[in-house]
């Protein structure tokens, strides 16, 4: 089975029939989710073309077939821009977005980070490799400077540095959230996340889990709650920006004048008296 053919097999799977408006029926059904002929009349095709896809048979299904799945499996935007993306891998087609080349962040972005302080800032590429950080950002995630410039990546950290667990307040959440991201990369950039799923999935079984799971969302901001060994309890909103060439800047930030503004000017105090001789 091609990685087009699990996904669809995946979210056919959680979908139901309630779920889409359709009987039940009586007696207990032995499929779970939708079965192939419900999710075939939905999107408006054959049962026996919806199978031959689902089993790997059919290797260049349409956009409009794909479209109409889209729609009938009620994915979101970011799970039916996964759709396409899968599809074109199976069908050795040019993927739809192409993954930025592993470099040092441009002098620019590392400017950038240095501008935003007392935000935390890091420059990612697409798996959430760290490029760079300013000194906010490594003191956020305890123990994260302490790994090799080449060891650190924030899913990485996630999973399985011994500090994050006590670190995010919701650390399933946050979990749930990266697996998600890394799924998004599994086409544009597939050797990087091939790598990095083999590791954490043999390194945390919860991690393993989670990647069965297929869920897809593109990280674009929001609220992260802390429980930091330095400043406390803190909540920061977030924004990721993403560069032309595929590179994303994830910031944390506080309003000016707030509790956690004035824990962020802590955090930079720390950070330069254990930078000081």
């Amino acid at each position: 089975m091609n990685a087009l053919a699990e996904f669809l097999r995946n979210r056919r799977s959680r979908i139901g029939p309630a779920d889409v408006g359709l009987p039940t029926g009586p007696g207990v059904r032995r499929t779970a989710g939708l079965r192939r002929e419900e999710l075939a009349a939905l999107a408006g095709i054959s049962i026996d073309y919806y199978t031959r896809i689902e089993q790997g048979r059919e290797r260049a299904p349409s956009d409009a077939v794909l479209n109409a799945l889209a729609r009938a499996l009620r994915l979101t935007d970011d799970e039916h821009r996964h759709l396409l993306a899968l599809a074109d891998r199976v069908a050795g087609r040019t993927p739809r977005s192409l993954p930025a080349r592993t470099r040092p962040a441009p002098p620019g972005l590392r400017l950038l980070l240095e501008s935003v302080r007392p935000s935390p800032a890091y420059v990612l590429n697409a798996v959430n490799d760290v490029l760079a950080a300013n000194p906010e950002g490594l003191a956020l995630l305890p123990g994260l400077g302490d790994w090799p410039p080449e060891q650190r990546n924030l899913i990485r950290y996630t999973f399985v540095h011994p500090a994050a667990r006590a670190l995010f307040a919701d650390w399933d959440r946050v979990a749930r959230n990266s697996v998600a991201h890394l799924r998004t990369t599994e086409v544009s950039d597939p050797d990087r996340t091939a790598a990095l799923v083999a590791e954490l999935s043999a390194a945390a079984s919860d991690f393993a889990a989670l990647w069965r799971r297929h869920d897809v969302w593109v990280k674009r901001g929001g609220e992260t709650a802390f429980q930091h060994p330095v400043i406390g309890a803190v909540t920061l909103s977030n924004e990721v920006l993403s560069t032309a060439d595929g590179l994303r800047v994830l910031v944390y930030q506080a309003a000016p004048g707030t509790a956690e503004h004035d824990a962020l000017i802590l955090l930079t105090m720390t950070t330069e008296a254990a930078a000081a001789p």
